[in-house]
């Protein structure tokens, strides 16, 4: 039987403003900080969770490419 795929969750501005605020706080929080952040957003924990997913692979990606433009341009010290 083929999976059902939910529907995509669209977030208000504000919404993504409480959860970027969140993710500063805490990169992983656990299932009691999930659900006090789906009650204040206004969606379920498992939306909260998949955010926080994909938050961190954003965040880990940005690390990366910040790794190598480092690198590509070293401080040079006189």
């Amino acid at each position: 039987l083929p999976v059902k795929k939910k529907p995509r969750t669209f977030y208000s501005a504000e919404q993504l403003e409480e959860l970027e605020k969140m993710f500063q706080e805490d990169h992983y929080p656990d299932n009691e900080k999930r659900r006090e952040i789906a009650a204040v957003v206004g969606v379920t924990p498992q939306r909260i969770l998949v955010w926080f997913q994909n938050r961190r692979a954003k965040w880990r990606k940005l690390e990366k490419l910040s790794m190598k433009g480092s690198r590509k341009y070293p401080t040079s010290s006189a």
